[in-house]
């Protein structure tokens, strides 16, 4: 592959010199875009798309090429050789599908009724801030960049007497899903420009998206509304398509299309703002520098090219979600769906998969760009303001319930623990509470709706009886886990906050866990509501949302226990027999059974999944046992087998940056057991040499005598001083320093 002209292998020899440049100024930063590969995670199930972005933009203007079935949870398949159009939003590597608002399609000479773009994959690429494809069937190039609310398309015909563009304002992904479109409001302003609101029912049970559209030559427009046609300039219908048709020319049309959760007076005014002009060249160099800012963040040095590409592609995935949700004027729609102005200083944002994102994601976030961190831990408790509770998978001014419990509160009390809140905690305390504990008015209210599934009856079983019975719902065990675990947040924010009584109380409901050990089998079980154990036990089990486990089996479930690992080492009898039950974990049969398994679990060692998040603290845990070098072993396995630089390249779902940030942090050196706990678990680098940016100063890794053989670390120095334990805390990196790693082939004599 060649990049501007230099060949990868060139300028892998050029990494050791790149990374020498000074930290100072513009001038000398690294063009660290080259090594990111947007099309990593598109292919298998990671989900992810390769489209024209900018850090944490509205707009995700990327093509469709599948429309329903899991693997269009993002609208791009990899294998796929057909393009229905370039929609502008996008869902990056989840499990569920919704979005692909406002799409549009360039084509010549085709019947208008069946307008499909077909392509090939060596005329396709793509980098950060830029997308392009060369559609044979039509003869059209057609090129992508954005900023962060406004698409920007260019279209470079063959035929350039036959120039004609859709908009197809039926178009949404996941139409078998329960998407739907619900209503759309289309107008044509004038022969450059037209307007419209469109409203969609999905995952996000109430989405609305406003659009503002201009091209950059007049046209002659033609409209269908359910395949009739409609003299009208304004029309409102479910399913309708607008023809642009412009005269032959031999310059590349241009279209900017902005986007507002509002209403269109906000597009017009985001794409006054941000893409006044015309120069599609000059926004593409722009997001390209967005991006280049956002992963100078990091320097990374090593001769390992899969090393530097699967690194900053992780890092750019990373730095997609979560999205802003809000228009330049500071107006956004939120939980509440009215309308509300941003105070100075606040900005709103949507898109936090907080199941998966709390277990690595916001932690690394801490590290590399705390400010944003707190501005987003203001954002959950805005939406609790807005709506009543903290969200769970908030997407697009909605809530969705999705996945376990309660996982805001992770978020709020690992920002706790590392010191980056001082306000006042009182409503952080309020509503971590609330969010904890059983509302029954909630339930009703939200009957019927995915909303519902914020405030489910595992909830009121946690509360009243102390578990939750296997008899009575789904899923019993892992929201048992994860409600202890959570408890333990909610306790720690209430600590913080001055409430010990609230926070004592959370703590006994944290030890709730020990309900669900099973001594016999060394593994979480199923409990029945009369308290027996639910008989018989298939620990290899997996029914998708209908077991006691959520997305796993009993093995990928039994270690889930972050808050309190030496109590769970205590269960099972004290270090020597942990020890021995993750050996097991790791090298027990990779049969799953059950004809409908759950399909997340994927990249397995034994019954450890990687391609899921509640295997990703597992192989960390070898930590807690007189064997670190375990950890260093698997981690190794994990971060070369399960990351590579393909479109196949991401085991599972990339869950909004989740899968990445797990590969970012394990890359350095280090990894967050328990977020809550301001402590990094070593585990095995695989970089030689990093350079953290952090706000005050750098922390800087070396990485010694590193080589894919040499896994086992032999000594850790920390500012000139042997590391005495298997981890370090939070301000020992923020506080800026050394770290190096001396690495060789035999396990070294460390902690235990």
């Amino acid at each position: 592959m060649k990049i501007k002209g230099i060949s990868r292998a060139v300028l892998i020899l050029m990494v050791p010199f790149l990374c020498h440049c000074s930290h100072n100024g513009d001038e000398n930063q690294r063009d660290l875009t080259v090594w990111v590969d947007p099309f990593i995670g598109t292919g298998f199930h990671g989900h992810t798309f390769p489209g024209a972005t900018v850090p944490n933009g509205m707009v995700q203007l990327s093509p469709d090429t599948h429309l329903m079935g899991w693997d269009a949870s993002s609208g791009y398949h990899y294998p796929d050789s057909v393009i229905y159009g370039f929609s502008h939003t996008h869902l990056s590597g989840t499990g569920i599908g919704d979005l692909g608002d406002v799409m549009l399609l360039p084509y010549s000479g085709s019947d208008e009724g069946k307008l499909l773009g077909s392509f090939i994959k060596k005329t396709e690429s793509a980098e950060p801030g830029y997308y392009s494809v060369f559609l044979n069937n039509f003869g059209i190039l057609a090129e992508l960049t954005a900023t962060a609310r406004v698409g920007m398309h260019r279209y470079t015909f063959d035929h350039q007497e036959d120039r004609n563009v859709l908009l197809d304002l039926g178009h949404i992904l996941q139409p078998n899903w329960g998407h739907r479109v619900v209503e759309n409001d289309f107008t044509v302003i004038d022969d450059h420009s037209v307007e419209g609101i469109q409203k969609t029912s999905g995952w996000a049970a109430d989405h609305l998206i406003a659009y503002y559209i201009s091209f950059s030559e007049p046209f002659r427009v033609e409209l269908t509304d359910g395949g009739k046609r409609s003299d009208q300039r304004s029309v409102k219908g479910k399913n309708i398509k607008v023809f642009f048709h412009f005269r032959k020319s031999e310059q590349p049309l241009l279209i900017k299309v902005a986007l507002s959760p509002v209403d269109t007076g906000g597009a017009l005014r985001n794409m006054q703002s941000e893409l006044p002009g015309w120069d599609f060249d000059k926004t593409a160099s722009r997001a390209k520098k967005a991006w280049n800012d956002a992963l100078n963040v990091i320097e990374v040095e090593t001769r390992d090219e899969t090393v530097m590409i699967n690194f900053y592609t992780a890092l750019y995935h990373c730095m997609i979600p979560p999205y802003i949700w809000q228009d330049v004027d500071g107006r956004y729609r939120g939980m509440d769906k009215k309308i509300h102005q941003a105070p100075a200083g606040y900005t709103n944002y949507t898109v936090f998969s907080l199941w998966d994102t709390f277990r690595a994601f916001h932690p690394l976030m801490t590290v590399i760009d705390p400010d944003r961190a707190v501005e987003w831990a203001k954002v959950l408790i805005q939406k609790y303001r807005e709506g009543g509770l903290l969200p769970k998978w908030p997407l697009v001014s909605n809530y969705t319930g999705t996945m376990v419990g309660y996982p805001a509160v992770s978020v709020l009390a690992d920002l706790i623990s590392k010191n980056l809140y001082h306000d006042d905690l009182g409503e952080w305390v309020k509503a971590s509470v609330t969010s904890a504990t059983w509302q029954p008015g909630w339930e009703r209210e939200h009957k019927g709706t995915r909303a519902a599934g914020v405030m489910p009856r595992q909830i009121y079983f946690k509360e009243t009886l102390g578990f939750v019975p296997c008899d009575s719902v789904p899923e019993s065990v892992s929201w048992g886990l994860e409600m202890s675990y959570y408890d333990w947040c909610v306790s720690e924010i209430a600590k913080a906050g001055g409430d010990p009584e609230m926070a004592e109380a959370f703590s006994k409901k944290s030890r709730y866990f020990k309900r669900y050990f099973d001594k016999s089998t060394g593994l979480m079980r199923g409990v029945r509501a009369d308290g027996s154990w639910r008989t018989p036990f298939r620990p290899l089990y997996s029914s998708h949302q209908k077991s006691d486990y959520v997305e796993g089996t009993a093995w990928q479930w039994s270690f889930f226990v972050p808050h309190a690992l030496d109590e769970l080492v205590a269960l099972h009898g004290g270090e020597a027999q942990f020890e021995a039950q993750l050996d097991t974990l790791f090298t027990t049969t990779s049969v799953v059974e059950g004809e409908q398994a759950s399909g997340d679990i994927t990249g397995l060692i034994g019954q450890y999944a990687h391609g899921n998040e509640p295997s990703h603290h597992m192989a960390y845990l070898y930590n807690w046992t007189h064997a670190p070098f375990k950890t260093q072993e698997r981690v190794d396995q994990i971060l070369y087998d399960f990351y590579k630089p393909s479109p196949d390249g991401i085991i599972g779902n990339e869950d909004c940056g989740q899968m990445s940030a797990w590969y970012v942090m394990s890359a350095l050196g280090f990894y967050q057991v328990c977020p809550g706990k301001p402590l990094f678990s070593i585990g095995r680098p695989v970089v030689d040499h990093a350079v953290i940016k952090l706000p005050r100063g750098i922390f800087e890794i070396v990485v010694r005598n590193n080589a894919r053989h040499n896994k086992y670390i032999q000594t850790v120095l920390l500012n000139g001083k042997r590391l005495q334990k298997s981890y370090f805390s939070y301000n020992q990196i923020m506080n800026g320093g050394k770290m190096i790693f001396e690495m060789g082939d035999t396990p070294g004599d460390l902690w235990k």
